[in-house]
């Protein structure tokens, strides 16, 4: 049975339309595996003004002090999966609302405290956990947060998390769902992108801000044996597609 990860973004999770659903019920009647990850930065960034925070933004990563950290541990868990949660139950999907402190799915790994806080990158997925869920099609949707060994939460991108999930499962195809519908260069949406293209559409900073980590995550997804990564604005199309790992790439 195939599996497919889909990350939906804080924002893209209000739009989570019939006719998303009705792809969901028909890849899983095709006998297919789903799993979600979700964001929740727009609802993160709202908390915090309301509290009078500083957002601080590096690189399309969150600098995550320990405050940061509790607001979004807060909005992510309380708030964003929950409604997420519901929303597929409602659908008549049988989600199940995950974060990392289960059966100890994402355990986490600082990336550079002195910079950036709390957030971590993903250095191990409880895979055994995932397929347990998905093989009696439960839907598992999983907050982007992390562990690590001494037991410190870590604010993870979502990006990340999910392409780490697919890469952990061996997805067929990965969906990193964004407000837009796939990458743009020179005004026009590009369809179809090898992986040895996506160094250039970096350098060149056709892929700048929010859609870095993106691309950045796709890259290891793709590396990890994930066969497609999709970034667009629904799972009804493909949006801007990204395929193939050629030798070379691999071997560098």
């Amino acid at each position: 049975m195939e599996t497919i990860v889909i990350k939906i973004g804080g924002v893209a999770s209000d739009n989570l339309t019939p006719e998303f659903f009705q792809v969901v019920h028909e890849w899983q009647a095709a006998g297919k595996k789903v799993v979600i990850v979700h964001g929740g930065g727009h609802y993160i960034s709202e908390m915090m003004e309301k509290m009078a925070l500083p957002v601080t933004i590096k690189d399309g990563l969150r600098v995550t002090d320990p405050q940061t950290l509790e607001v979004t541990r807060m909005v992510l868990l309380g708030q964003v999966q929950p409604m997420i949660t519901t929303r597929f139950q409602k659908a008549g999907l049988q989600a199940v609302g995950l974060n990392a402190g289960c059966d100890q799915l994402i355990t986490g790994a600082v990336i550079d405290e002195d910079q950036l806080g709390f957030v971590g990158q993903v250095a191990h997925i409880n895979t055994v956990f995932l397929q347990l869920l998905t093989q009696k099609q439960h839907i598992p949707i999983i907050a982007p947060l992390g562990i690590t060994e001494a037991g410190q939460w870590l604010n993870i991108n979502a990006d990340e998390v999910a392409c780490q999930v697919a890469a952990s499962l061996q997805a067929e195809k990965l969906f990193l769902l964004t407000d837009v519908p796939g990458i743009k260069k020179d005004n026009e949406w590009l369809g179809k992108v090898a992986f040895s293209e996506m160094a250039a559409l970096i350098e060149d900073r056709v892929v700048t801000g929010g859609m870095l980590p993106k691309v950045l995550s796709a890259q290891k997804a793709l590396l990890a044996g994930v066969s497609t990564v999709c970034i667009t604005d629904q799972i009804s199309h493909d949006g801007t597609e990204i395929f193939g790992v050629d030798q070379l790439a691999v071997m560098a």
